[in-house]
């Protein structure tokens, strides 16, 4: 703990000296991506004779972009057919006011037999269209609650403050988090926890993108911790989401409690890393700079502040400066934004501010 305490002290003196590559707001490094580079290397992809090739125009990404996506699917597995997306059923509960946010508790439908049940907020009058956001929530037992203001870190609001800036915000429960008991091991269906979260979130998206006060053209995603990663996960999958806010969600599974995997295991997130890959960082045939960079396009503020002791800092700084050269290629530089708060796994006040700046101008939402 001590050696890796003065690693990341090391670490972070660099970071301080770094300038950010004029193009690239805030994205920095500090070490060699040549350090387990099977999947930090997004600059290249297989040509059809199983040759590495350097990555020189979109068409070459898509190649690569294809085989990370077959890659995740092996390990989260693959989503129901599209035809089963239809705006889903939908229960309202109650209704309360909160200052000048109206709070909406329902549930909806997200396959046959289960119900999420989720908080919809948005501003009191509200009827226009305007942009709105899926807050999904860290690991916490009241789920959807945090983000709705209505207990826990206050840091952690960002529902009810998104909603007060004027977006229709969606906050539903985790499966087995608030009031979404889930029992994991009676559903096979699902390869994981991770994908069933997905096809909830991406209901969610449905739900979001049928009410007449939603911009469907303008819909985005906040997380923090296992939102964060969620966020980016659902991103993955869902091309509805225009832009992904994610707060300590990730780092290069490297990097991850030095190479242990075991949080990432359980019924809740991706079991084959274990049962397939034997908890190897070595052998997880996908990781995040493969995953930010496969957002692409789309824009992506990460939050990463540099005492998390749950996702270290570098393996994050490693994942944005890899899919930087994603991001350049298609011409989207500013596309990709981050902030390394002097915090603990946190979402302070200034990162967040910073957060709702970028959703505004990806949004086009300035209330």
């Amino acid at each position: 703990m001590r050696q890796r305490s003065i690693r990341l002290w090391i670490w972070t003196v660099i970071f301080l000296l770094q300038l950010s590559h004029p193009c690239l707001a805030q994205i920095r490094h500090v070490a060699s991506i040549d350090q387990f580079p099977e999947h930090a290397r997004v600059d290249r992809f297989r040509d059809a004779a199983g040759s590495w090739q350097p990555i020189s125009k979109p068409e070459d990404w898509e190649v690569r972009l294809t085989d990370i996506r077959k890659q995740v699917a092996s390990v989260m597995g693959s989503l129901p057919s599209i035809e089963k997306r239809s705006p889903p059923e939908v229960e309202w509960i109650d209704q309360s006011i909160d200052g000048s946010v109206v709070r909406k508790k329902l549930r909806y439908r997200s396959e046959e037999g289960d119900w999420v049940t989720a908080l919809l907020l948005m501003p009191k009058g509200q009827t226009a269209p305007v942009p709105a956001m899926l807050a999904l929530h860290q690991t916490i037992p009241i789920g959807k609650e945090e983000p709705a203001g209505m207990g826990g870190n206050p840091h952690l609001h960002y529902a009810k403050e998104l909603a007060g800036l004027g977006y229709v915000v969606l906050a539903p429960d985790y499966p087995s988090f608030g009031e979404h008991p889930y029992a994991f091991d009676q559903n096979p269906q699902w390869a994981s926890g991770t994908l069933k979260a997905v096809w909830d979130a991406m209901r969610g998206v449905d739900l979001l993108s049928s009410l007449s006060e939603v911009d469907a053209g303008r819909i985005g995603a906040i997380g923090h911790s296992l939102g964060g990663h969620h966020a980016i996960f659902t991103a993955f999958h869902d091309p509805r989401i225009r832009v992904v806010v994610t707060s300590c969600g990730f780092t290069r599974f490297h990097r991850y409690y030095e190479g242990n995997l075991k949080g990432w295991t359980s019924d809740r997130y991706m079991p084959r890393i274990a049962t397939l890959h034997g908890n190897d960082p070595d052998k997880v045939p996908f990781d995040f700079p493969e995953l930010i960079a496969g957002l692409a396009p789309r824009a992506i503020f990460v939050c990463a502040p540099l005492r998390d002791e749950n996702f270290e800092v570098t393996g994050v700084q490693e994942s944005l400066f890899a899919a930087s050269q994603i991001y350049r290629l298609l011409g989207v530089p500013g596309q990709l934004q981050a902030d390394y708060p002097n915090a603990a796994h946190d979402f302070p006040d200034s990162s967040r501010q910073a957060a709702y700046q970028f959703l505004g101008r990806v949004l086009e939402h300035h209330p």
